[in-house]
């Protein structure tokens, strides 16, 4: 009988706070009933949420912590449920961690106690995308303003990893997020990476350059770039969606034939409306650390965050990490074969 997994959250960092998290709880459950769940925050305050749903009683937990604003985090963490969270998974206690609180304090936090994979040099955020083929990988989102060669090696490594285990993809093709397809454009850290995945012996089907338009074409399924670049490009993406779904509404109220056209194209319009939703894909994915977690987006509500359960749970049952570990450990021994050969 498979051990039982359980999901430590951090039931405060939410700008909704824990109402949000207990609404999730109540459709992760249900979609995951062999999954338990150890919450962190207030404990009152969650008790009381919790004894309006019988049917969580059984399968959720409760630790009190108190909840604390970022700032409060870095300078007295071991006091806060963002901390006692993170713990959790350290410990053993959890196999896997959640939470909406402020991304640096999380990725701080979850530094400290979980330590980063041997062989990689800094973790990255990970998101999923839809695309017009399905849904690609995009990293890092903006846990490294800069990143080196290596790291962004790091980042390709982890991406397809990422996109074997949890998208289904046997061999994932990954691409450079560049300023141009060619190969002599872009600095020295992009063309560098290239050059070392290019040369690299692992099963990594490497496309080469990509423009930020082939992101949402799918033309490769994992890209990689500096986290300054892809926050950037995350945010513009979530808003251009927001930006459309607006644009629609207006249209198709503006007229009574605009209304009667969304009332006929009804299927089609919700079909497009949940591509389009953020919640759907909810969650920056901390890849290269110790132990799995999980960042929701702050404002997220309930579905939003249920969707981010949804993904720390396929990631604890994937065992990304070992695939990491082993495919950076081979790039490290083919450079250090490479260095040997030329003394």
């Amino acid at each position: 009988m498979a051990r039982t997994l359980t999901v430590s959250i951090d039931a405060m960092g939410g700008d909704a706070g824990p109402a949000v998290v207990v609404s999730a709880l109540l459709r992760s459950a249900q979609r995951h009933p062999d999954v338990r769940f150890l919450l962190h925050g207030e404990e009152g305050q969650l008790k009381d949420l919790l004894a309006r749903h019988p049917r969580l009683k059984d399968k959720v937990s409760v630790r009190h912590a108190p909840g604390r604003k970022p700032s409060h985090v870095l300078r007295r963490g071991r006091d806060t449920s963002m901390w006692h969270c993170i713990q959790s998974v350290k410990i053993g206690d959890a196999d896997v961690a959640v939470s909406a609180g402020n991304t640096g304090a999380l990725m701080a936090v979850s530094m400290f106690n979980l330590g980063i994979i041997d062989g990689i040099s800094r973790p990255a955020i990970a998101s999923i995308w839809p695309t017009l083929k399905g849904q690609t990988v995009v990293l890092d989102c903006g846990a490294n303003v800069t990143a080196t060669d290596e790291q962004l090696v790091d980042f390709a490594v982890m991406g397809e990893a990422f996109a074997h285990a949890i998208l289904g993809l046997e061999r994932p093709r990954v691409g450079l997020l560049n300023v141009g397809a060619e190969e002599q454009k872009g600095n020295d850290a992009v063309r560098g990476a290239a050059a070392i995945l290019r040369g690299s012996s692992l099963p990594i089907a490497f496309h080469g350059f990509i423009e930020g338009d082939d992101i949402t074409k799918g033309t490769v399924d994992v890209v990689v770039t500096d986290g300054f670049t892809g926050n950037i490009a995350l945010k513009t993406a979530e808003g251009t969606a927001k930006l459309i779904v607006q644009f629609m509404r207006q249209s198709l109220k503006r007229s009574l034939f605009g209304r009667l056209g969304a009332i006929i194209a009804s299927g089609a319009l919700n079909t497009l409306r949940r591509k389009l939703d953020p919640r759907a894909s909810n969650g920056g994915i901390f890849l290269g650390l110790g132990g799995v977690v999980v960042k929701s987006h702050g404002g997220t509500d309930a579905i939003g965050f249920a969707s981010a359960l949804d993904m720390a749970i396929d990631m604890a049952r994937a065992d990304i990490n070992a695939r990491i570990t082993a495919d950076r450990r081979s790039i490290a021994a083919k450079a250090a074969g490479e260095r040997a050969a030329e003394l």
